[in-house]
């Protein structure tokens, strides 16, 4: 396994979605902790995408809860907004995750040019930066002590250390 040093980000998944009414306040803005929900949006459906499930890693005894977490607000999400939350893998070992968020604001034709096989170079995401983050997790059993993922659930950590490697997608 590549040293730390080694790892280089996940290529971007992205899940797209129109801002519901009941996440914006009166001005029709989205309050800022509805950002953290769609973080959680675009892992979920990150690891989706990967062929395994929340549910199911749940289910294998395996917990990632939320460590820390950055975020940073450049512009407002608006009620009926089409967003897309994109996600990607940071870093990754048997006891750790981290992952990277943009939220942005993409024109239709933006949209539906978004490929599944496409790799976006640094910076060069599609659409307008409404707001960036990270969050770090640690893997979890059942009891809230540390779990190794390559040993309580082997699957799930090669596709994600494929994924984090490039390989296999």
């Amino acid at each position: 396994m590549p040293s730390k040093d080694e790892w280089r980000p996940s290529r971007w998944y992205w899940t797209s979605f129109r801002v519901r009414y009941q996440e914006s306040d009166q001005m029709g803005v989205v309050y800022h902790a509805n950002y953290l929900n769609w973080f959680e949006m675009g892992r979920t459906e990150m690891i989706r995408e990967l062929g395994f499930s929340y549910r199911g890693m749940e289910e294998e005894g395996v917990l990632l809860p939320v460590v820390d977490l950055d975020i940073k607000y450049r512009q407002p999400a608006r009620y009926d907004d089409l967003v897309t939350v994109f996600t990607r893998m940071t870093a990754f070992s048997p006891l750790r995750i981290h992952y990277e968020y943009e939220v942005r604001l993409l024109s239709g034709q933006e949209l539906a040019d978004l490929d599944a096989s496409m790799m976006f170079p640094e910076s060069g995401l599609p659409g307008a930066l409404l707001t960036a983050g990270a969050t770090r997790h640690v893997w979890l059993n059942r009891e809230w002590k540390p779990a190794r993922l390559d040993k309580c659930a082997p699957k799930l950590y090669d596709a994600l250390k494929d994924t984090l490697l490039g390989r296999k997608e």
